[in-house]
């Protein structure tokens, strides 16, 4: 573990693991996902590198504070996690949420960062991508909170699983590759641990006043993104999956189009949940670009 102060100022404990030596990576899962979206990326990354894969604060074996989070928290957490395990600059490999994070920390810190992945972002989106994110997004936040507490997950454990590999088939380009051992690991944290659906559910009410807010507010996260591409001179991998559902691969080539310094791979076959279902073509071309 280990232990930062948050964004908002207060002791956090954030769960990590390490593998290999050689200049440091940074594994930086999505939203609704913790490390293990990112278990077939270690071993071959760890052959070449130092590697470290991070629960975001509310995610997986990391802490789960009830405290209001404010937009953006996530980059400054990002910020403190590398600064604190990384002695020189690192390079960042990101999955959807997070690597709009990825970017935006980037931009404002690029000393941070010596080369940046980005696979299957958020950016030109103008809605959240499923209905049950929205529906779970506009639920009041007590209330989830209450059925948080109450480990109601528990007591539905079967149903859940079953729910969420139905929903699965949505960032998966072939639904065979659906097994009950990934959905159980999947859905642990939010099953097990206190917590989890309650921060899960804010972090949803936050992105979507993000994106409600992309037209009408200069100081809006995904509208600084996206208007600081040009003067973004990081060496960057953009990968995109061919079959992602939820973001269109014409979003990469958009942020290929704006991004200086950047390259754009399409991946055959490959839905949003590119890390942990299309793993050999991301880990191949994640060792091209990186080696």
């Amino acid at each position: 573990m280990l232990t930062i102060a948050d964004a908002n100022e207060r002791s956090v404990q954030i769960a990590y693991g390490e593998k290999g030596t050689g200049k440091p990576i940074i594994l930086v899962h999505g939203i609704a996902s913790w490390s293990y979206s990112w278990r077939h990326a270690i071993a071959p990354l760890s052959e070449h590198f130092r590697v470290f894969c991070i629960d975001a604060k509310g995610c997986g074996f990391s802490d789960k504070p009830i405290h209001p989070n404010k937009i953006g928290y996530q980059i400054i957490e990002l910020q403190r996690i590398i600064e604190e395990l990384c002695s020189e600059p690192a390079t960042i490999v990101a999955q959807s949420l997070g690597a709009l994070i990825s970017l935006a920390l980037v931009q404002q810190k690029p000393e941070l960062c010596d080369r940046l992945v980005l696979i299957n972002m958020p950016i030109f989106l103008d809605t959240l991508p499923t209905w049950w994110m929205n529906l779970l997004g506009y639920f009041p936040l007590e209330f989830v909170r209450v059925v948080d507490r109450s480990r109601l997950s528990q007591k539905m454990a079967l149903f859940l699983r079953g729910v969420t590999g139905y929903f699965r088939r949505e960032v998966v380009a072939d639904p065979a590759l659906i097994n009950s051992e990934d959905v159980y690991w999947i859905t642990y944290p939010y099953i097990e641990m206190e917590g989890a659906i309650a921060r899960y559910a804010e972090d949803l009410q936050l992105a979507i006043k993000v994106i409600q807010g992309i037209s009408s507010d200069s100081n809006n996260l995904i509208r600084r993104v996206r208007d600081n591409l040009p003067n973004t001179h990081t060496s960057c991998l953009i990968l995109w999956g061919d079959r992602d559902r939820w973001f269109p691969y014409t979003h990469g080539e958009r942020l290929h189009q704006s991004l200086p310094n950047s390259q754009f791979k399409l991946l055959q076959n490959c839905g949003h949940d590119a890390s942990g279902s299309c793993s050999d073509r991301v880990n191949t071309a994640l060792l091209e670009f990186l080696l």
